[in-house]
């Protein structure tokens, strides 16, 4: 047994227990294979073989022969068992010293640091070789006493109610101030469909529509150039701004600190141009008792932020519902085990009960009827039903008896059995279910990381193109003036000419911006 290698294949294909059992049983018989060991949810099997008989490769050719993928994984240090511990009563730095030296003499520990100011050890060990307790007796022994970190059990990082409570209420205060907005535009337009009809109809002046236009409830002035409509939409936008905006704010200000563009600075951008720039203009049309209403945005930041916000707490409800199954999941984890130590014909000499994290490869376990599996395993001895139905969905209990797997979580029934560990800590099922359930929380989907790039470049991208239009229409003004009176409606004839040019530049490069917002690709 002196030769002996391990290398980890990464198997694709496999669906159930009985690929798992398909896979070991066929390996085994293998000249050169000493053990083979496969994690269904890890999608890993870890074999033991003898490299003067067989290579990695060979091995992995005979997984493909019988269905399934297979390749070699080259880190190898994955099977590393990793360990901390506190540890009490070190007085100074001879101590530490004197743990990490006997730790590292110690047969397969691989590295170990020991912190004095912290009382904390990190032991990285080969599981095949050495077990946590056996390096917590070692620590015991030079007159220490050490427990494991406590993991926290429960998952609070994946709770999402606060984000949840605040993305619904920044999604209420917008919509309360949306719906006025949107009720108020949509009147507007109805009226002046209306106007254009009659216009077409009965051939009124254009002095006679202005009359009935501004004799409408909406456009009437309360002050010269504050008609109703401007006033009641900036005092709708203004709290939308501050309380619906505000996390948006926070968001963007930190993106822009680290020099990156995402969705939020986009969002912030068209909000805030929007309001100060309407903002702005009103201000001017008062300074000047302007008889024309000014054209303003004040709806777009309202409309734009009650959109945003309702997507974000969709996806954050839909985040919190996989968090709640998670957190159940994580629940039915055992704490504790019953290590049993076996004398010749499997006679129990003695037992004692440990934390699951000490719980070593190989090791023989008792579990109790009414008792959860520990780690999961085969049974050495016992019959029993066992219900698995939180992997398996299967609702009748599955008979166990010596040679079966059994799944950690999963509950005994009526039997005694006695299981030797195969997959102990973060490789059982059950934790490897955690993890990609945690992973694919954590990771953003692919379409979502696309829009985030994309936003990246877009931002910039609209921006210079609003500096150009703002250019463009400057420099045509002053060439060609008859173009820019043409579009600029109601500009007051008071104004010179440089004003006109420089105003209307401004409504187009800032209406570029406002438009051009990608917000449908924020909201998609």
């Amino acid at each position: 047994t002196k030769n002996v290698s391990k290398c980890y294949l990464q198997v694709t294909g496999m669906t159930c227990a009985s690929c798992v059992a398909n896979i070991e049983r066929n390996l085994r018989r293998e000249d050169g294979i000493h053990s083979i060991l496969v994690a269904l949810m890890a999608g890993k099997a870890e074999v033991r073989y003898n490299p003067a008989v067989i290579h990695p490769s060979a091995i992995a050719e005979l997984i493909r022969e019988l269905g399934f993928g297979a390749t070699v994984m080259e880190n190898c240090g994955e099977g590393d068992g990793i360990l901390d511990l506190v540890v009490r009563g070190m007085a100074s730095a001879s101590c530490v010293h004197k743990i990490e030296s006997t730790l590292m003499k110690t047969n397969g520990v691989l590295y170990c640091s020991v912190a004095l100011a912290t009382n904390k050890a990190h032991v990285k060990y080969d599981p095949e070789i050495v077990g946590p307790r056996d390096v917590i007796q070692v620590i015991k022994d030079l007159g220490f006493t050490t427990t494991l970190v406590k993991k926290d059990r429960s998952a609070s990082h994946l709770d999402h109610k606060r984000e949840i409570r605040q993305w619904r209420r920044s999604f209420f205060v917008s919509l309360a101030f949306c719906i006025p907005v949107m009720v108020m535009m949509i009147y507007m337009m109805v009226m002046d469909s209306q106007l254009s009809d009659a216009h077409a109809h009965h051939n009124m002046s254009n002095e006679e529509m202005e009359a009935i236009h501004s004799s409408m409830l909406l456009e009437r002035q309360l002050l010269p150039g504050l008609s109703v409509m401007n006033f009641l939409s900036f005092l709708l936008c203004v709290p939308v701004q501050i309380f619906g905006g505000w996390h948006f704010y926070i968001q963007a200000y930190k993106a822009l600190k680290h020099k990156t563009a995402n969705m939020d600075v986009l969002i912030v951008l068209a909000t805030s141009i929007a309001f100060v720039y309407s903002f702005v203009i009103l201000l001017v049309a008062m300074a000047e008792k302007a008889k024309v209403n000014p054209v303003t945005f004040f709806d777009t930041p309202p409309m734009l932020l009650a959109f945003i916000s309702l997507g974000r707490w969709l996806e954050h409800v839909a985040k919190g519902k996989t968090s709640e199954a998670l957190a159940r999941l994580i629940s039915l984890q055992a704490t504790e085990a019953t290590i049993v130590t076996l004398g010749p014909d499997n006679i129990l000499l003695s037992e004692e009960q440990v934390d699951v994290e000490l719980v070593q490869r190989g090791d023989v376990v008792k579990v109790v009827p009414g008792g959860k599996f520990p780690v999961d395993g085969r049974v050495i001895e016992g019959h029993s039903m066992v219900d698995e139905s939180l992997i398996t969905g299967e609702a009748m209990p599955v008979t166990k008896k010596p040679g079966n797997t059994v799944i950690a979580g999963s509950i005994n029934q009526n039997g005694s059995l006695l299981i030797s560990a195969t997959h102990v800590g973060a490789d059982t099922t059950l934790s490897q279910i955690v993890k990609l359930v945690e992973e694919a929380q954590t990771s953003k989907a692919p379409i979502q990381q696309f829009a985030d790039k994309l936003s990246g470049y877009f931002v910039p991208f609209i921006v210079a193109v609003s500096v150009v239009t703002l250019f463009a229409w400057i420099i045509i003004g002053f060439v060609d003036f008859e173009i820019v009176e043409k579009y600029f409606l109601g500009y007051n004839k008071s104004i010179s000419a440089a004003e006109v040019i420089i105003r209307f530049a401004f409504q187009a490069s800032i209406t570029v911006l406002c438009i051009a917002c990608p917000c449908s690709l924020g909201l998609a």
